[in-house]
């Protein structure tokens, strides 16, 4: 996963995303109906939110929020982005991602 500088101004909220964030950091995913990687980093997200406390995994359907996608520069999906307690995006990866890189970017984010 990666920094993104010129996200570093954004801020997601549950207006943005569809649902709450999480108390200390959220896990947003981008993902599409057909997309195989989406549904392992899923489980992946999942799982880091039932174990990280004040964590949230939550799922955007890429289809559904085009504005969106496109406002983020979205190019394919699966796309992780990991935001801190106020919403900025401090890091960004697309493809399926391995556990423990999820797990280092969110400790930029704690």
């Amino acid at each position: 996963m990666r920094e993104h500088g010129q996200d570093e101004d954004r801020r997601l909220g549950a207006a943005e995303l569809g649902a709450e964030p999480g108390e200390r950091a959220t896990l947003v995913q981008f993902s599409t109906a057909f997309c195989q990687p989406c549904r392992a980093t899923r489980r992946i997200l999942a799982d880091i939110a039932r174990l990280v406390p004040g964590v949230a995994h939550i799922e955007v359907d890429a289809e559904a929020r085009l504005g969106l996608v496109r406002d983020l520069g979205i190019a394919r999906t699966p796309t992780v982005l990991v935001l801190d307690a106020a919403g900025r995006i401090v890091r960004r990866a697309a493809g399926q991602p391995r556990k423990d890189d999820v797990l280092t970017a969110l400790a930029a984010a704690l």
